[in-house]
C-alpha cells in the first residue's frame, strides 16, 4: 500500500502540468448548453454553538427559513425543484428532518429530499449528489443544501468500535479525536506554533476586514429566530444578519497567549485560537443545466465543473486537501496558478499551513474573507457555505475560477472546481 507521502509526491505532479494541460482554463470557460450551473447561492450568518445567534434554533426550524428564502428568491416556480439533498452530519434521523423541513418551507409534495454525510465534505457532497443526478437525466433541477446546528445537535465523536476495529493499523485510528490528528499533523510535518497562530491571525483579520467592508453582504439570509437571554432567561424575537464568531483585532501575539487545548497529545500546539470554531449555520445553491436555465430565463451565477474525493491515513486527516486539490485540478487540465481564489476549510491551523506550503499556493489567494477559524465550522454546511463564498468573492474581484476544499474526519479530502460568471 503506498504512504499518504508517496501518493501525495503522484498527485503534486497535476500543480506544474504540461502547456496542453494548461489550456484547459480557455476550455472550463466555455459555456456548454450541459454545464450545470448555479442560478441561487446563499447563506445564514454563522454563529457560535451555545453562545451565538442561532444557539436556540432547531435544525428544522434553521432549515425552513433558508429554504423559505430559497424558494422566494430563486427565480422559478418551486415545484421545478425535483429533489433536495442536505448535506448534514449530526441531525439525528436526518430524513425525517430534510424532507419536513422542505415541506414546512413551501415546497410542494413533490420536491424529494435525501441526505449525505461524508462529515466535513457533506455540503460538497450534496452539491456533487445533485449534479450528478441532473448530469445523468434523473432531475432537471434541484436544490443541495449544508446545514448544521452544532447548538443543539452536539458532536460524540467516533462511537465505540468493535474488536477488529481497534485492532486493525488503520481502521484504530478512527478513534482518534479530531484534536489529536491536528497534533498529528504538526508534529509528523514540523508545523511550529507560531507558523499555526500567523495562519489564524490572518484568518480572523481577512474575515474582519471582509465584514466591516460589507463584502459579505450579498452571501447572507437573515433569520429570524427565537433568542433566550442567557443573563435574564428572556425569550425574544430576533433577526440574525451576520456572522458572530470573528474576533476584532486578533493577532499572532495575542493568539500566542492561549493555553493549549490538547496537553496530553504532543507536540501539543492546537489551542482554541487557531482551530476551527464549533458553529451553526446553513446555505444553499439551486443548480440545472445551462440549457434549463436559458428555457426558465434565470440568471447564472456560476457553473459547477468537477469535484473529486480522496482517502489518507486518518490520523493525519488534516492534509487531505494537499491531495484533493491536485487530483481535481488533474481531471480538468488546470494549473495551479490558473486558480484565482481558494477556499480551504480551516478545521485547524496545522493543516491550512500544510496545504498551503506543500502545495506552493499564493496565500493571498487562500481565503480571501477568512476561514473557518474565524468563521466557524458548521460541519454539514461547510461545503456549500464555501461555494456561495467563493462565488461572491469571485464577483467582487471580477475573477473566474475557484477551487474549493475540505480535508474529512476518517481520512479523506475533497475539492471542487467552480466558475463565476457574473
Amino acid at each position: 500500500m503506498a504512504s499518504a507521502g508517496q501518493r501525495l509526491s503522484s498527485v503534486l505532479g497535476h500543480l506544474n502540468p504540461s502547456s496542453s494541460e494548461s489550456s484547459g482554463k480557455a476550455k472550463l470557460l466555455q459555456k456548454n448548453a450541459d454545464d450545470i450551473v448555479i442560478t441561487y447561492a446563499g447563506r445564514t450568518p454563522l454563529t457560535k454553538a451555545k453562545k451565538g445567534g442561532l444557539k436556540d434554533t432547531q435544525i428544522d426550524d434553521l432549515l425552513i427559513s433558508l429554504l423559505t428564502s430559497v424558494r422566494e428568491n430563486m427565480n422559478i416556480d418551486p415545484s421545478l425543484i425535483e429533489d433536495v439533498c442536505l448535506g448534514n452530519v449530526l441531525a439525528p434521523s436526518p430524513g425525517y428532518v430534510a424532507r419536513s423541513s422542505i415541506l414546512a418551507a413551501g415546497f410542494p409534495a413533490s420536491s424529494a429530499a435525501s441526505v449525505a454525510n461524508r462529515f466535513c465534505s457533506s455540503g460538497l457532497l450534496a452539491i456533487q449528489n445533485i449534479s450528478n443526478q441532473i448530469t445523468a437525466g434523473a432531475i432537471e433541477v434541484g436544490l443541495a443544501v449544508g446545514a448544521e446546528s452544532m447548538s443543539t445537535c452536539p458532536d460524540n465523536g467516533a462511537p465505540p468500535a468493535s474488536a477488529k476495529v481497534i485492532s486493525h493499523a488503520l481502521a484504530s485510528q478512527n478513534q482518534q479525536p479530531m484534536g489529536q490528528t491536528s497534533e498529528n499533523v504538526a508534529g509528523d510535518f514540523n508545523i511550529s506554533r507560531e507558523a499555526m497562530d500567523e495562519f489564524a491571525a490572518r484568518s480572523f483579520q481577512r474575515a474582519e476586514k471582509a465584514q466591516k467592508e460589507g463584502w459579505t453582504r450579498d452571501e447572507i439570509v437573515p433569520v429570524e429566530v427565537s433568542f433566550t437571554d442567557p443573563k435574564t432567561g428572556v425569550m425574544t424575537q430576533r433577526i440574525i444578519n451576520a456572522d458572530d464568531g470573528i474576533r476584532a483585532g486578533t493577532t499572532a501575539e495575542s493568539l500566542g497567549k492561549i493555553r493549549v487545548a490538547f496537553p496530553q497529545w504532543k507536540p501539543s500546539q492546537t489551542t482554541g485560537g487557531n482551530a476551527s470554531q464549533i458553529t451553526d449555520g446553513a446555505a444553499a445553491v439551486v443548480l440545472m443545466k445551462r440549457s434549463k436555465a436559458a428555457e426558465l430565463g434565470v440568471k447564472v451565477l456560476g457553473k459547477f465543473v468537477q469535484a473529486t474525493v480522496v482517502g489518507l491515513e486518518p490520523r493525519i486527516m488534516g492534509i487531505g486537501p494537499a491531495l484533493a486539490i491536485p487530483k481535481v485540478l488533474g481531471k480538468v487540465g488546470l494549473h495551479r496558478d490558473d486558480v484565482d481564489v481558494f477556499e480551504i476549510n480551516e478545521a485547524f491551523a496545522s493543516m491550512g499551513v500544510y496545504c498551503i506550503n506543500k502545495l506552493g499556493l499564493d496565500p493571498e489567494k487562500v481565503n480571501p474573507r477568512g476561514g473557518a477559524i474565524a468563521l466557524g465550522h458548521p460541519l454539514g454546511c461547510t461545503g456549500t457555505r464555501q461555494v456561495v463564498t467563493a462565488l461572491s468573492e469571485l464577483r467582487r474581484q471580477d475573477k473566474r475560477i475557484a477551487v474549493t476544499s475540505m480535508c474529512v474526519g476518517t481520512g479523506q479530502g475533497m475539492a471542487a472546481v467552480f466558475v463565476s460568471e457574473h
